[in-house]
Parts: C-alpha cells; sequence; structure tokens
C-alpha cells in the first residue's frame, strides 16, 4: 500500500502524519508537495493540518486552488480513499468534496487543546477499529473548526449516516458543554456519501502513541489500513 502526504506551504502536521505512517506502521508514505498532480500510485492521501498559505481569506481557501487539488478530486472519484485533518478538513470543505463549511470558532479564538468524541459511525473506511458509540480522546488546535451546514445538508449528513465523530464528555454525553468550538450538532468529523472522503478537525496522528498520552488516534490510521487491505483481497 502506498500513502501519500501533501504538503502546503504553511502545513505543520504533515511529519506527524508520516512519522505516524512509516515509524510506527510500517506503511509505504511519501510527501507530496502541493504543485504536483500525479497521484495515480497512491492508495491514500492525507491533507494535514497547519495553516495553509497563513489562512488568509479563509482557512483552506487558497489551497483549495493548489494544482494537487484538482488531481485530488479525480482521486476521489475514482473512490480512492481521502482524509483531511484540520485544515485538510477545511480544504476538503473549499474543494467542495465535503459539504459545509468550518467558521471561526465561537469563541473567536484559537484553541489548543484535547477532547472527548463518540463515535457515531463504525462501519466505515475511517472508523473501522473503533466501537460504535466508544468514547475516545484527541487533540485539537484550531482557530476555524466550527462545522456548519444547513438544515437540509444536516439532514442528508444524519440520513447517510455520512456524521463519524461527536464532540462529547467523557461519560459520551454529547452536549453544547463538551462542544468547544460550536461545530452545529457537536459535528466534529463527516464522510462523504461515497464513504471515502473523511475530514475531521481533531487531530489523530497526536495521539498515536503511548508517550503522547494515549493511542485512541491511531485507529482511524488502522482502520484505513484495514480497510484497504479488504480491498486487496
Amino acid at each position: 500500500m502506498n500513502f501519500a502526504v501533501v504538503v502546503f506551504p504553511g502545513s505543520n502536521a504533515d511529519k506527524d502524519c508520516y512519522h505516524v505512517l512509516k515509524n510506527v506502521l510500517n506503511e509505504s508514505v511519501e510527501y507530496v508537495w502541493h504543485q504536483d498532480t500525479d497521484l495515480d500510485k497512491y492508495d491514500l492521501v492525507i491533507l494535514p493540518g497547519g495553516a495553509s498559505y497563513g489562512d488568509y481569506l479563509r482557512a483552506g481557501a487558497i489551497a483549495r486552488f493548489s494544482p494537487v487539488v484538482d488531481s485530488l478530486v479525480n482521486f476521489a472519484d475514482q473512490g480512492k480513499l481521502v482524509l483531511g485533518i484540520g485544515n485538510g478538513f477545511q480544504v476538503l470543505s473549499e474543494a467542495r468534496l465535503l459539504p459545509g463549511v468550518l467558521l471561526k470558532n465561537k469563541n473567536l479564538k484559537f484553541i489548543c487543546d484535547t477532547t472527548y468524541l463518540k463515535v457515531v459511525q463504525q462501519d466505515t473506511a475511517f472508523t473501522n477499529n473503533f466501537k460504535e458509540n466508544e468514547v475516545v480522546k484527541m487533540p485539537i488546535a484550531h482557530g476555524y473548526g466550527n462545522y456548519f451546514c444547513d438544515e437540509s445538508t444536516l439532514k442528508e449528513l444524519k440520513d447517510n449516516k455520512q456524521i463519524l465523530f461527536t464532540y462529547c464528555d467523557d461519560n459520551g454525553e454529547v452536549s453544547p458543554e463538551a462542544n468547544l468550538n460550536g461545530s452545529l450538532n457537536n459535528i466534529a468529523g463527516i464522510v462523504n456519501k461515497n464513504g471515502n472522503v473523511f475530514g475531521m478537525m481533531p487531530h489523530p496522528e497526536r495521539h498515536a502513541e503511548d508517550i503522547l498520552g494515549g493511542t485512541d488516534g491511531l485507529k482511524v490510521f488502522t482502520s484505513m489500513i484495514n480497510r484497504l487491505e479488504e480491498v486487496r483481497v
């Protein structure tokens, strides 16, 4: 299996994603510069967190026009897996690979913290190594993490079971108090209708080793590997 981690000017979690795949999971992974357009040899592409282009205009708004994103649209149309983390989620939203938008946090400030998440859907390419309704813990670090969409889109997300993670407390209760950034319905991560493009604001790569305080995030990566292995059989 071949993994790609896209690097935009301003990316700061690209090395973390690379490290998890290469050194923790012993997978084949390469960096892809944002001006590159050839993704044919990869099975999965990750758009990492950071502040691409300094988050000017809107977070992810300029990166959306990088040449690699046009290739990523074709990559996703082939049914291949795409993961966007933090700023990567914002880029996927700007590119319309995922519905909705990421607005400024409700307190209008950058938030660097750790939050609890509830696993809403377990039977997906990105969550199959979790248990349904499992409560996990992952770091967040963003200024634009407040997910929003209109009522019809929210209904579609619910009806199609596209909401994979929601913010919750340590008991799994989904409440306004547990929603640090103000996201609609506590949404922390969504997948597209075809189930192959996933965006999440929390950073699983920063909770993938015991030395970092926990390994809940590693399950996102092992879930993707599980799905790719299933496809190859």
